[in-house]
Order: structure tokens, then sequence, then C-alpha cells
């Protein structure tokens, strides 16, 4: 099936819009796009008439233009002509977002909609799901604009079978400065399913990281996904639920999906490479660190901080998270101890962590990460930044990313979460440098470097 239509549409038909209820779900979607996309948005009612002054069709073959995205919001029980409608049309594609299908027991509904669709090779997504969001084209989610988070335009897409854990997932996004290429709640999965989704993306070259919410799989598909995903060549990282007894029926009564065993689907996707976060915060944190680096690392941490406190908790964790901080040498000592400058080289530690103490400055920060980039002890460097000390300026993000761009060594920084450093963060994000807002956020990035095996 060919996906471009569906997730790259310039028309877009909202099938159920009501001529007298604006807050009705296909309303807010019609209105949504026709007044805040680039897609150009028709409203579709079967008694026909207008809204807002608008031309409201009775058919989708009425509409003028041929539609790309046909997004059905009505009863369950007529989707499956309005499909056969979208063929009839040559509509590119379909999002269904109408519930009452298997996930309410009505398997034999949901097994019609499918088999019309693939006589056809008519791609759809859902049913049961929130859809599409495809900044800056469309949006096929029934939230209202004033309270959608949108993320920035971006790298990494994300796939869920949960339409509430996506927002979420965007929410956080927003909040870390991670970019989108492309979200996709897929609801019952009913025809696209997440291999599906997963060879779109691998062929997508606005996308370079994939992730996914997952409940569950059909028998063997687990496994296909997998070995799927461990030859897609990009990252991808996967959140499950139905790890327990209680999750494994909560799922089962949300989409109808099969949950499996937890135990050896997760051993699987370690051996494979592919990346499991063990909740949302991590997927974004996962997702944020792989959109910046592709290449695995061993994980052998040098650290740098102007805090004792810091770089021992910083430690701890990242032996916790199963990665190496190596001790330095004599020699790694004498040679960190001449590049930092003479106020400082009496009272700061050059062991790992490097504690450069609240006197060091910007310039002493660049002589440690460059010193630290260019030796084989270590292969991925952690910058703890505490921007209230005095020596450090709101350049410092940027004059780093200048040293992982001449050096080649991943950088990862852990920078409090408050808006008035905000100009120290934006110096890395804006060179491609992943940036924690937590200490245990930070190892978790080089935890995710490491543990991303490319094919």
């Amino acid at each position: 099936m060919n996906l471009n239509r569906l997730f790259k549409p310039q028309t877009m038909a909202v099938v159920g819009v009501s001529l007298s209820n604006d807050s009705h779900p296909a309303n807010v979607i019609y209105n949504k796009n026709h007044l805040r996309y680039k897609v150009s948005a028709y409203a579709v009612n079967s008694k026909g008439g207008s809204i807002n002054g608008e031309n409201v069709y009775a058919k989708i073959r009425d509409i003028p233009e041929k539609i790309d995205l046909a997004v059905i919001v009505t009863k369950a029980e007529i989707v499956p002509s309005i499909i056969a409608e979208c063929i009839e049309a040559e509509v590119g594609g379909a999002v269904i977002i109408s519930g009452g299908f298997a996930e309410t027991g009505l398997m034999d509904l949901q097994n019609r909609l499918v088999s019309i669709a693939k006589e056809a090779d008519f791609p759809f997504i859902g049913p049961n799901c929130l859809g599409i969001y495809s900044p800056p084209l469309m949006d096929t989610f029934f939230i209202p604009s004033e309270r959608i988070v949108r993320p920035e335009r971006g790298k990494v897409a994300m796939v869920s079978q949960s339409g509430g854990m996506l927002v979420d997932h965007m929410l956080k996004c927003a909040s870390e400065g991670v970019g989108l290429s492309l979200a996709v709640s897929i609801g019952n999965k009913a025809l696209i399913r997440e291999i599906d989704l997963l060879r779109y993306f691998r062929d997508d070259p606005e996308t370079e990281v994939i992730t996914f919410y997952l409940e569950g799989f059909d028998k063997n598909e687990g496994r296909k996904f997998v070995l799927a995903a461990s030859e897609c060549g990009k990252p991808v990282i996967v959140l499950k639920s139905g790890k327990t007894p209680g999750g494994t029926n909560a799922v089962k009564s949300h989409t109808a999906s099969m949950a499996g065993n937890y135990e050896v689907f997760s051993a699987v996707m370690a051996q494979y490479g592919i990346v499991e976060a063990t909740d949302e915060y991590e997927l974004v944190t996962f997702a944020e660190a792989l959109s910046c680096y592709k290449r695995p690392i061993e994980g052998r941490m040098g650290i740098i901080t102007s805090s004792g406190g810091h770089g021992a908790l910083a430690t701890d964790t990242c032996f916790a998270h199963g990665l190496q901080v190596p001790a330095f040498t004599k020699e790694m000592k004498d040679g960190l101890r001449n590049v930092l400058s003479p106020a400082i080289q009496n009272i700061a530690s050059f062991a790992n962590p490097v504690d450069l103490t609240g006197s060091s400055t910007d310039d002493d920060f660049i002589a440690a990460a460059r010193f630290l980039s260019r030796t084989d002890a270590v292969d991925c460097i952690m910058l703890l930044l505490l921007p209230y000390q005095p020596g450090i300026t709101m350049d410092l993000g940027a004059r780093l990313s200048l040293v992982h761009e001449q050096e080649g060594k991943p950088l990862i920084a852990y920078v409090p979460h408050i808006e008035k450093y905000s100009m120290l963060v934006e110096g890395f994000m804006l060179n491609n440098i992943p940036v924690a807002h937590s200490v245990e956020d930070a190892v978790h990035m080089a935890e995710s470097i490491r543990r991303y095996k490319a094919c």
C-alpha cells in the first residue's frame, strides 16, 4: 500500500461534520484543519448544506477536488459504506476516528471493513483512534486547537496504539524541545499496523528516529516486528504496556490486542538492539539522544562538573545503568591540570568525575571537554552545568557544541530546567547536542546510545 497520500495529503474530507453542533469531534477536526493547516479541508454530511459560510458536501464524490485523505467520524455501522464511497472516489486513504469495533466485541464489523479495504488496496488508520499529526500539513486529532500542545517540526516519528498516550508524549516532546516528523495514533490497527509504519518511516527521509507505544501483537507478529526493526537502519524505541496480568487485561479492553509474554519480548528486543523505554519520560529522553547520535558507544563515560555532589550522583547512576566511569591515569590527570586556568589548577579534582569547582569558567569547561574528546579512555562526555555559578555564561552551550563539531565525540549536557537558562540550552540544541534536565535523564541518554545497535 502507498501511504504517501495518507500522511502527506494536499486535500482532506472530514466525514460526519455536524450542521448544528460545532463542538462535535468532526467539526473540531474540520475547523482546525480548514483554518490553521496547509491542507485544503472539506466538510461532508449526508444532508449537505453549509456551516460558517462554507459548503458541506453530501458525498465525497461531490467535492470539486480529488481527495487525498478522508477523516471519518460517524457511527461505526456506516463506516464500511463510507470506505466504499472513498474507494469509488479514488481517495488516497482514510483515518477512522469512530469507535465501536473490535474493542467492543464487534469483530465482524471490523473484519468487513478490512475486507473492503484490502480488496481495493485502500489504506486506513484505525478505527478507534486519533489518527495523524503531520506538522504543518494537518492534524486529525479531535482536540481543540487551544488545548493541544504542538511540538516543533523535527526528526522523530511517534506511533501509538493509545491516542491519550500519544498526546502525552507530544506534550513532553514540546517541553523538551524534541521535534516530530509525524505522530500516528493507530487504535485498533485493523489494517495498517506497526510493521507497516516501521517500513514507511524507514524510507521517510524526514524521519531519523522511530518510537512505538505498544499494547500487543497478533500471534507471531512480535517476532516479525523485532526483525524488521533490527534491519531498519534507524533507531527504534519501544515502550510496552501489558507487562503484568492487570496490564494485560487493560490492554484487551482498550484496543483488543494480545499483550503476549513481555519478558520474552523484552529480551529479544535487547538482543536485536531495539531500545526499550520503561516509561514515557524515558521514551522522550531516548528519542532526543538518538536523534542526535546514531553511532553506538561502549559506555565509557567522562564526567565534567563544577559540583562534587552532582559528579558523585552521576557516577552512581552510571554504574546502576551499566555504564562505566573509568579512573584516569596519572598522565591523564596531569594533562587535564595543564590545560586548565591557573586559578583552579590546585583546587580542581582530575579524577573521573572531573570536578572543576565553582570557581571554573567557560574556558575551563571547553579545555576539559576538548582534552577528553581526544582520549580513548572515554567514548562519551557528560557535562553537568550549573548556570548559576559566576564564571559560566549563556554562550557555553554553543561553545561546547563547537568542540563536538570539531572533535566528534558525543556530548550530553545536564542543565537545570529553568526558563532563565534557556539561552544556554538553546546553544546546545541548535547544534544538535542533547540536553537533559536531571542527572538521571542525562545518564538515560547515554544508556540509550549504548543500547542502540545499528545494523
